[in-house]
């Protein structure tokens, strides 16, 4: 269910011509592990300058990349807020790694160890989390 994983150089920012590179690898990476959606996924991103900048949007307009709003101050709408971040921070808790390069081995390992079943749960999460955003028009709340 993973389709790409990437991650961020140290000392490198998430400018939008950072994240338009990042975007235009998991593009690729789509037409290859998934070609029957490569014309036909949606991006669902939070609101940091590096996700709305303008050429950000040009690019992904520009590929046909729907994207679905992230209304403002949402609590933990993006499921690496309220489902990814969270299991792998308990996941590698209390464990010491020597390197960079071990960390990110021991994230991957974590990563791939996730069941299919429960990223369709959190999958489905989502979805009620986002439609309960809609149902207060936006509005800030607190707990889900």
């Amino acid at each position: 269910l993973i389709i790409h994983t990437e991650f961020v150089p140290p000392r490198q920012t998430v400018s939008a011509v950072f994240y338009v590179e990042v975007l235009t690898r998991l593009r690729k990476r789509i037409a290859c592990v998934r070609p029957a959606i490569v014309n036909n996924w949606q991006l669902h991103h939070d609101n940091v300058p590096g996700h709305t900048a303008f050429h950000v949007e040009e690019y992904l307009a520009q590929h046909k990349v729907a994207t679905l709003p992230q209304p403002p101050y949402s609590p933990d709408l993006a499921p690496p807020d309220f489902f990814l971040f969270p299991r792998i921070k308990s996941m590698l808790k209390g464990k010491h790694h020597a390197s960079v390069e071990a960390l990110q081995e021991a994230m991957m390992m974590e990563l791939n160890s996730i069941p299919v079943q429960v990223f369709l749960e959190a999958y489905e999460n989502w979805k009620t989390r986002w439609q309960q955003c809609v149902d207060v028009e936006g509005c800030y709340f607190e707990k889900f």
